[in-house]
C-alpha cells in the first residue's frame, strides 16, 4: 500500500482500517530503522525526509513490535498506546475504537461545578478497583476525580512523573480499556476525570530519545530533570499534542492538569496547546485545563485555562496551621495571615512580589475569577514531598484543620482533596519508586539529600531514617484504607466533609458564575474575615481564625448563618470570633430566610 506525502506524520503506530497500521518514528539521528515484530519478522522503514521513517504494514490490533535503530538497539515505540509489561517488553498495536461506550451521551460538567478529589491510581490497586470507589465519592459530594499520572513508566510501583512513554497507560495498572472502563463508569456517576500529565521532561530510565531523536531536546536549557524539552522543533510539539488529544478525544478525559509548566521553556507552547483541544472537541463539551504553574502566570488564565492549583493559598495556610518555615514555606514565614487575606482577595500571593531569594514572582491575578484558582490543604506533593509523608492531621491541631476545611470547601475557590482526607486517613503518603540498580542508589540518596535544607534534617544520620522510596514496603505503607467504619475521628470528618459539600451544591456552586471578591482583612494573628459578591447578588462571607486566641469580629445584623464551626461553640461574647473557628454567612440580595442556623 502506498503512503501519502506530508510533511509531519501522527506520531507511533496508528491504525488504518482493522488489518493494516502505519508506523511513524521522527528519528533524524538515525541511518536506518525497522519495526521488529515479535513473531521474528522485520519491516524496513522507508525514510520520508526531516527524519522520518514510515511503513504500513498488515499489523493487526494486538500486534508486538519494538523499533530497531541502526541495527543496533531496539526500543519501545515513543508513542507506544500500550505495552506488553515493562519498557523492556514489546509495544502493542491498539484499536481506538475497540472500546464500546455506555455513557455516550455524557459531555461533562461546567467547571463552576468541580469539586476535585485527587488519587493515585497504584495505591489504590489500579484501573478496575479504582472504579469500586466512585459511588463512595459521588455521595460524599465529589464531582471530578483526578489521577495522578498513569504514562508508562520503569517498574510496577512510581508517583508517575517520572513517566516514559507518554501514550501509553501503565501497564501495571491495566489495559487501555481498563482505563477506557474506568472513565465510562465515572460518566455514568456523573463524575468527571482529569488526568495528570508531565510535559516538562521523560523520566531518566527506559527513554532512548537522546540515542535517534537528540531533537526532542535543547542543552542550552535546563529543567530539575536535564535538559529542556525543545518545544521550537514542530515535531516535539505536535508529539505532545497529539497526546492530549488522544487522551480528551479518545479516552474522553474530561480534563488535563498540566504539570510544572514553568519548567517547559517555549511561551507559545501552551496557548497553542489549549486551543488545538478547544478546535478539535465537540463544542457541547466540558473538558477542563488547569496548570501547576510557579511563576503565577495569570495571563495564562485569561483565556486558555481554566485555572492553575493555588500554592500559595496552601502553602499560607500550611504555615499558619503547622508553623513551619522550612525551605519553601519561609517565603509565608512573616506574613502568613496578610498573605491568606491576600489570596483570598486577589488569588495569587506572589503577583510580582520579591521571594526569599530576591527575585520577583508572578502577576497580577485581582482580575482574574475566584474559580481560576485551585486551593487544597493537602495533594501529593505537599504530603508526599515530606520526608515521612505525614498528612496535616498528623501536624496540625484537629480544631485548626477543621476550620480550615470550612474555607476550602466553601470558599468561592475550586476545592481539591487529596485521597484520605475526607476520612482523616492514618496512613502516609510516601514517596515510592522501582528503580533498580545504580539509578536506585541515586534516587534514594538524592532523596534524602533534598531534605538538607530542612531543619530537623541537617544531620546526615537523621536523613537516612528517610524511607527508602524504592522499598517495596515504602508503597505499601502509602496505601491508604479508605472504607470500613473508622474511628470515631475518622467519622467525625467524614460528617464534616459530606455536610460542607452537601451545602456547597446547594448554596455556592448554582450562584458562582459571576463571583466578585469583596475584599478580605486580617482579624488577628492567624484570623481573617473574607467577603465575595456571588452572581446572584448574595454575599458570601467566612470569618476564620486558625489561632487559639479569641479575635474581635463585628457580626453582620441582616446575615444568616450557613455553616459554623465547631457546632457547638459559645457566641456568647459579642464581636468575637472564638478560637479554631470558622464561621460562613450569607446576606442574601433579598430577604432570606435562616439557611442552617439562626440570624447572626
Amino acid at each position: 500500500m502506498p503512503l501519502r506525502t506530508q510533511e509531519n506524520w501522527p506520531h507511533g503506530a496508528i491504525m488504518q482500517d482493522a488489518e493494516h497500521t502505519q508506523f511513524a518514528l521522527w528519528a533524524p539521528d538515525a541511518f536506518y530503522v525497522s519495526v521488529e515484530l515479535e513473531d521474528g519478522q522485520s519491516l524496513p522503514m522507508l525514510p520520508q525526509g526531516d527524519g522520518w521513517f514510515v511503513i504500513e504494514a498488515r499489523c493487526p490490533a494486538g500486534t508486538r513490535y519494538r523499533f530497531n535503530i541502526d541495527g543496533e538497539l531496539e526500543v519501545p515505540d515513543p508513542a507506544s498506546r500500550a505495552q506488553d509489561g515493562d519498557l523492556d517488553r514489546h509495544s502493542v498495536v491498539v484499536d481506538p475504537l475497540a472500546y464500546e461506550w455506555r455513557h455516550t451521551t455524557w459531555h461533562g460538567r461546567p467547571w463552576s461545578e468541580a469539586v476535585i478529589y485527587e488519587l493515585h491510581v497504584g495505591a489504590l490497586g489500579g484501573f478496575a478497583e479504582v472504579e469500586q470507589h466512585l459511588a463512595r465519592l459521588v455521595e460524599l459530594g465529589i464531582t471530578a476525580i483526578e489521577l495522578m499520572p498513569v504514562a508508562q513508566f520503569p517498574g510496577t510501583r512510581n508517583w508517575g512523573y517520572d513517566g516514559v512513554l507518554p501514550f501509553a497507560p501503565q501497564a501495571s495498572y491495566g489495559t487501555p480499556e481498563q482505563l477506557k472502563h474506568l472513565i465510562d463508569s465515572a460518566h455514568g456517576h456523573g463524575l468527571a476525570v482529569i488526568l495528570d500529565v508531565v510535559y516538562n521532561h521523560f523520566g531518566p530510565d527506559g527513554n532512548y530519545l537522546g540515542r535517534y531523536a537528540k531533537g526532542f531536546f535543547r542543552e542550552d536549557k535546563h529543567t530539575p530533570w536535564g535538559a529542556a524539552i525543545d518545544f521550537r522543533r514542530r515535531e516535539v510539539r505536535d508529539f505532545f499534542i497529539e497526546n492530549a488529544l488522544m487522551w480528551v478525544l479518545e479516552y474522553r478525559f474530561d480534563g488535563l492538569r498540566l504539570d510544572a509548566v514553568h519548567a517547559i521553556e517555549s511561551p507559545d507552547f501552551l496557548p497553542e496547546l489549549a486551543q488545538r483541544i478547544r478546535q478539535q472537541i465537540d463544542p457541547s463539551r466540558h473538558v477542563w485545563l488547569t496548570v501547576e504553574n510557579e511563576l503565577n502566570q495569570s495571563s495564562l488564565l485569561e483565556e486558555d485555562y481554566d485555572a492553575q492549583w493555588n500554592d500559595d493559598g496552601h502553602n499560607a495556610l500550611h504555615v499558619l496551621l503547622t508553623g513551619e518555615t522550612d525551605a519553601y514555606y519561609a517565603d509565608y514565614a512573616l506574613q502568613p495571615t496578610e498573605q491568606l487575606a491576600r489570596c483570598l482577595s486577589q488569588g495569587f500571593v506572589f503577583q510580582g512580589h520579591i521571594t526569599r531569594h530576591g527575585e520577583p514572582r508572578g502577576e497580577p491575578s485581582e482580575h482574574l475569577p475566584s474559580t481560576a484558582f485551585i486551593l487544597f490543604l493537602q495533594n501529593h506533593d505537599q504530603i508526599g514531598n515530606r520526608a515521612f509523608g505525614e498528612r496535616l492531621h498528623h501536624l496540625a491541631d484537629p480544631r485548626a484543620v477543621q476550620a480550615a476545611t470550612v474555607l476550602l470547601l466553601l470558599s468561592p475557590m475550586i476545592p481539591l482533596m487529596f485521597m484520605g482526607d475526607e476520612f482523616a486517613a492514618e496512613q502516609p503518603f510516601l514517596f515510592f519508586t522501582s528503580h533498580h540498580g545504580e539509578l536506585a542508589d541515586l534516587v534514594r540518596e538524592g532523596r534524602r539529600n533534598e531534605f538538607a535544607a530542612f531543619s530537623a534534617f541537617t544531620d546526615p544520620h537523621q536523613r537516612e531514617k528517610i524511607p527508602d522510596p524504592n522499598a517495596e514496603q515504602t508503597f505499601h505503607a502509602s496505601q491508604p484504607r479508605l472504607v470500613g467504619s473508622g474511628s470515631a475521628k475518622q467519622q467525625e470528618t467524614l460528617a464534616l466533609y459530606r455536610r460542607l459539600l452537601q451545602l456547597r451544591h446547594q448554596y455556592i456552586i448554582p450562584n458562582l458564575s459571576g463571583t466578585q471578591a469583596l475584599g478580605a482583612h486580617m482579624l488577628g494573628r492567624g484570623a481573617v474575615s473574607a467577603r465575595w459578591r456571588l452572581g446572584d447578588g448574595s454575599e458570601l462571607r467566612i470569618d476564620l481564625n486558625l489561632s487559639d486566641t479569641p479575635v474581635v469580629n463585628p457580626a453582620q445584623s441582616d446575615a444568616v448563618w450557613l455553616f459554623q464551626q465547631p457546632p457547638a461553640v459559645a457566641l456568647s461574647e459579642p464581636g468575637q470570633l472564638p478560637a479554631y473557628c470558622a464561621l460562613v454567612s450569607l446576606t442574601a440580595a433579598t430577604p432570606l430566610q435562616p439557611l442552617d442556623g439562626e440570624r447572626l
